[in-house]
């Protein structure tokens, strides 16, 4: 990093401490991540306090020792040496450097700023509304998070066994996007349904529309399932919950029972959120001539979770999803109010993945060709594909993708299925 960027790093940093005290109306989530994390502010409980500007979080934060020594020379800021804490001494002024110093491009991704520079020119460019709208939620971070579940284990310290069965991910730290995802038109819809729902809660409930929010992902594996399940986290901005199959079944006597019920209570206590249970046959399997007790008693505690837990009333998202729904059991199926296929992607469909799995390879190869030849592929095994293509012309000292990497993709797919459907015994 250049001086000059620290140096707008820092009356960034400045400017945004002084609007946020200056401006009531403004909150945590007018402020950027790097913002926050100067600032310490690590809840949205209790009264808006004043934030400060300290050297310690600067260094700790941005990695600049003694800041006040790149700013000795600036004419609108303060070094308060009891405290050690910098400040701006004029809004006005401090904006209009900012902005004869390159800080345009930065207040189109700070909110504070951006509101600010409306309200001292109701002509400028930047729209504050669509600057918040971008900027990561407060309630979106793994701090937050966080902060939640400690509350939750403060009020009551048995909840800690639910949470050893489930991996929590906040949205931020979530890599998939929904843009990532190419969706059929059928589960867009259902996004956007989910959308309205979450904006008329009170509304629905009014109405006693409760049975929205219970969705059952089916189709054959690599085929998306599990990677829209994890974009919804930032579509919904809720965090997901992902339960550890492994942890939950017990040969203990009446624990997989005891294990479902825990993981209910968790999600509920940290709604809202995702419940993500991948595999779900593996517990919701049909009871019909099982003659194993426990996992009869396991799929009835399972089905009564299910009736007991709703987005409506508990703001939490129920989403299963299976490669084998022929082995759920009928009951599970009638707890879902959505069923939601995931195919194999057609022609079509197939160009447009390895389109945009291609968009930042240098390569000439024919992508609708290779798109005919790899029929019955799924998305996972398209994303394996084109890897293996990278690390082909990489082995070889080359960043261009030819039609020989790419055939070096396919082949890997296919023997790998080859190897699958092989009988060992």
């Amino acid at each position: 990093m250049t001086r000059d960027e620290e140096i707008l790093d820092l009356i960034e940093l400045l400017l945004t401490a002084e609007v946020y005290n200056q401006y009531s109306n403004l909150s945590v989530n007018d402020l950027t991540p790097v913002a926050r994390e100067v600032y310490g502010i690590h809840s949205m409980d209790g009264e808006r306090t004043p934030v400060v500007v300290a050297e310690s979080a600067l260094q700790r934060v941005l990695g600049i020792p003694d800041a006040h020594l790149r700013l000795d020379k600036h004419p609108l800021t303060l070094y308060e040496e009891f405290g050690h804490r910098l400040r701006i001494t004029s809004l006005p002024a401090g904006l209009t450097w900012f902005l004869k110093n390159g800080g345009r491009a930065r207040i189109e991704k700070n909110p504070a700023l951006a509101w600010f520079a409306r309200e001292q020119d109701p002509s400028f460019s930047i729209t504050y509304e669509e600057v918040r709208d971008r900027n990561p939620r407060f309630e979106d971070s793994r701090i937050y998070l966080d902060r939640r579940i400690s509350r939750m284990l403060a009020e009551d310290d048995k909840l800690r066994s639910g949470l050893d069965l489930i991996i929590i991910s906040a949205p931020e730290e979530v890599e998939q996007t929904i843009d990532d995802i190419i969706c059929s038109v059928d589960q867009l819809s259902r996004i956007v349904k989910l959308k309205v729902a979450l904006e008329h809660l009170e509304f629905l409930k009014s109405r006693r529309v409760y049975e929205i929010g219970k969705l059952l992902f089916i189709g054959p594996p690599g085929t998306g399932k599990t990677s829209l399940a994890f974009a919804l986290t930032r579509v919904l901005h809720m965090p997901i919950l992902e339960v550890r199959l492994s942890m939950v079944t017990s040969q203990y006597l009446g624990e997989t029972s005891k294990n479902i019920d825990r993981i209910f209570d968790v999600a509920r206590l940290l709604s809202p959120c995702i419940l993500f249970i991948d595999e779900f046959d593996f517990l919701a399997k049909s009871r019909v001539g099982d003659d194993h007790g426990a996992m009869k008693r396991a799929v009835n505690a399972l089905l009564k979770n299910i009736d007991r837990i709703s987005l409506i009333r508990n703001r939490v998202l129920l989403i299963g999803a299976t490669n084998h729904p022929q082995l759920l059991d009928e009951a599970a199926w009638r707890r879902f109010d959505e069923v939601i296929p995931f195919d194999l992607p057609d022609l079509p469909t197939r160009e447009l993945i390895l389109r945009r799995l291609l968009t930042e390879s240098e390569t000439h190869v024919d992508i609708a060709q290779v798109a005919e030849q790899t029929e019955g592929f799924s998305g996972a095994d398209l994303k394996m594909l084109v890897r293996e293509a990278i690390l082909s012309a990489l082995t070889d000292g080359r960043t261009e993708l030819t039609r020989d990497d790419i055939i070096k993709g396919e082949l890997l797919i296919k023997t790998r299925d080859e190897h699958k459907a092989r009988n060992w015994i």
